[in-house]
């Protein structure tokens, strides 16, 4: 008898193992595939060549502002001379928080409709150690995304989703490598959504960059 029972909890056991982990990979993957784009960023062209603050009202009806300053107290950011190692603190609002973004400094393209890329510092890596909220880490490019999976992977929180509002650390990475050459291509300290809505360019806003040197 206690044998029979053995054997008659072994099916329930596997069912509970497999809602364990298939529940969480629906909850990361549903809302992937079941993405609908949102349109164009509709980045005008800037006031100044090289501006620290930048503004756009995309296809969704969201008006979005990415700004960037020094972290020194009444530093200045000169974003016509960046160098390597420099260090950068980025912030928007007006995203959509449900929405990941990565933030690092892209080649731009010629063709608004078309992802940025290459990027300095490539995908931010989604095996980093957490990051625990208020913790300053400075990298070549970050990723902002609020869903509780994705932090898991490293990912930093919104500071406030429901505004959209972010803050990024940078640290300016070798502006040659891996396909990038700023100093010989237009790039930009860009946000774009991140691998859970690669296609969508609602959200790609940038600041133009260039090197000194």
């Amino acid at each position: 008898m206690p044998e029979t029972r053995r054997r008659r909890r072994w099916p329930w056991i596997l069912i509970a193992a497999l809602v364990v982990v298939l529940v969480p990979v629906g909850i990361v993957a549903v809302p992937i595939l079941t993405h609908q784009n949102q349109g164009l960023s509709n980045q005008g062209d800037t006031t100044t060549e090289f501006p620290t603050t930048v503004t756009a009202t995309g296809d969704d009806g969201r008006t979005r502002e990415l700004t960037v300053i020094s972290p020194d107290p009444g530093g200045a950011v000169d974003t016509a001379a960046l160098t390597v190692g420099e260090r950068l603190v980025v912030s928007g609002t007006g995203y959509d928080g449900s929405r990941g973004i990565y933030v690092a400094i892209c080649v731009i393209p010629d063709d608004p409709a078309t992802k940025p890329g290459p990027c300095i510092g490539g995908v931010p890596d989604q095996e980093q150690e957490q990051v625990d909220a208020g913790t300053v880490q400075y990298a070549p490019s970050n990723w902002i995304n609020d869903d509780w999976a994705w932090k898991l992977f490293g990912a930093r929180s919104y500071d406030d989703p429901q505004s959209g509002t972010f803050t990024a650390y940078i640290e300016v990475g070798d502006p040659k490598g891996d396909g990038v050459d700023c100093a010989a291509q237009a790039c930009g300290l860009y946000t774009r959504n991140d691998h859970t809505a690669l296609a969508d360019r609602v959200q790609d806003l940038h600041i133009p960059v260039a090197f000194a040197g």
